[in-house]
């Protein structure tokens, strides 16, 4: 089981654009904890997505620097 806690609130993607954490969930099949999240900018495909918290709470590297992929915003 994933013991990874997940705070609500906003969130900034290391490329910039904003989004607001509402909840987690867990997929029918797998039991994977998904981060259900709302975009704070217009877009044209969607307005919730979902993602897979091991993967919102992950690192990645950006010009040679690791950096988390969802900023917990103040």
């Amino acid at each position: 089981m994933n013991k990874q806690k997940l705070q609500l609130g906003t969130y900034q993607h290391y490329k910039g654009n904003k989004y607001l954490v509402l909840g987690t969930a867990k997929h029918s099949e797998t039991l994977e904890e998904l981060v259900l999240y709302a975009t704070l900018y217009e877009n044209k495909e969607s307005a919730l997505w979902v993602r897979p918290l091991k993967m919102f709470l992950e690192k990645v590297v950006v010009d040679g620097k690791e950096v988390e992929r969802f900023r917990k915003m103040e």
